[in-house]
């Protein structure tokens, strides 16, 4: 088959491909521990299922606006406002289905090919791909554990060229857990701003906070314009497999996200936009419970991760995944997360699934109860130990 050349710049999501063979390995009959995918183990609340089937008997199945319902996009922008100070409009959101959508129609709308693409590199590995496939250069903005894996404003601005047109930021990260500080933030800003460069942050886990206060760039003065600030909630309501994402910009943009959408996706499901205003409109209980889980499991994955042999991890600020250092076992990352699948019959991610500054650290994701969490290392301890 010959396929487009584009195709061999596109890249994938290795959580799935392990995913995939721990389910082959389940169906030969062996125990698999997941703590590969990001994916919370909760179920949906109730009153947004309700809300949903409700929005289904309403008659919302037919098409609906490609940026959204208006008293969608209205409430979401809302939402935004009250969580980050801003003072956005519905017709600055575009809603659309599942996050992923809005990485690939920004970089779209704003980048050339040729053009440049600065990244958080350990990163989710769609940031890269995407860029890669659009014919632009993704370059990887290192982060550290010796800055607690945060974004180096100085080494960021050591980055830009002239052919630099757009930054993505991730905070709480994925896969390290850090967060960006405020004066991280307006540094970063400051950078943007000088360089004239566009920011795409992408916030999934802002209710993942578990150290520090949340932040987004979008508050930082003379950014609201330069921004394309990405939400969803998968994360912080359980809804994965509901695809519900949007973000605020510029309207100018908006309506280029838009016309993008109608290209391809025509709109997003209007019951599930439905949902999603009832997830912020009805009792944030049962998502609040799921946070302090979480936390719960990070303390406890932290404390047991830094006893193993060869091993240590920082305690994320928040996401709700661990990246500890395995440099100490002398054994290779990739090599590591293969063998506590095969043998240990733990399903982790090798860091470098998320670029190349990950090697020497593995992904471990807390989305399993703890007794499950804690069977997990001590397997891992008899695969180290043996």
């Amino acid at each position: 088959m010959r396929l487009a050349e584009r195709m061999s710049r596109l890249g994938t999501e290795t959580a799935f491909e392990v995913l995939a063979r721990a389910g082959e390995l389940e169906a030969e009959g062996r125990d698999i521990i997941h703590l590969e995918i990001g994916q919370p183990d909760f179920d949906t609340p109730d009153y947004i299922k309700d809300a949903a089937y409700q929005a289904l008997q309403d008659g919302y199945t037919g098409y609906g606006p490609s940026a959204g319902l208006p008293e969608a996009r209205e409430r979401y922008a809302q939402y935004l406002n009250e969580t980050r100070g801003t003072d956005y409009e519905a017709s600055e959101v575009v809603i659309t289905p599942g996050a992923k959508p809005i990485l690939f129609f920004g970089i779209l709308a704003l980048v050339d090919e040729g053009d440049e693409v600065i990244y958080p590199n350990p990163g989710f590995p769609i940031y890269e791909s995407v860029t890669e496939f659009v014919g632009a250069r993704a370059v990887a903005a290192p982060l550290r554990e010796d800055r607690e894996f945060r974004l180096d404003p100085e080494e960021l601005a050591s980055l830009v060229t002239d052919r630099t047109r757009m930054i993505i930021l991730n905070s709480p990260h994925n896969p390290t857990g850090s967060m960006l500080t405020m004066e991280d933030l307006e540094a970063i800003a400051e950078v943007a701003i000088e360089n004239d460069i566009w920011v795409l942050s992408d916030e999934p886990y802002s209710k993942m906070v578990y150290d520090g206060e949340f932040h987004s760039i979008a508050e930082v003065d003379g950014m609201r314009d330069r921004t394309i600030l990405l939400e969803g909630f998968s994360k912080t309501y359980a809804m994965t497999g509901w695809r519900l994402g949007y973000a605020a910009m510029p309207s100018e943009l908006a309506d280029q996200i838009a016309k993008l959408q109608t290209n391809s996706n025509s709109c997003t499901a209007s019951f599930i936009q439905i949902a999603g205003m009832a997830a912020y409109d009805g009792p944030q209980d049962e998502s609040e419970a799921m946070m302090d889980a979480f936390e719960e499991r990070r303390d406890v994955m932290v404390e047991a991760i830094n006893t193993l042999p060869g091993v240590s991890c920082l305690s994320p600020a928040g996401a709700f995944y661990v990246f500890p250092n395995i440099t100490g076992t002398g054994i290779d990352s990739r090599e590591l997360a293969s063998r506590c699948l095969e043998e240990a019959g733990v399903a982790v991610l090798s860091g470098t699934a998320f670029g190349e500054y990950g090697d020497g650290y593995l992904r471990l994701s807390s989305a399993n109860n703890l007794e499950n969490i804690n069977e997990a290392i001590e397997r891992i301890r008899g695969l180290l130990e043996g």
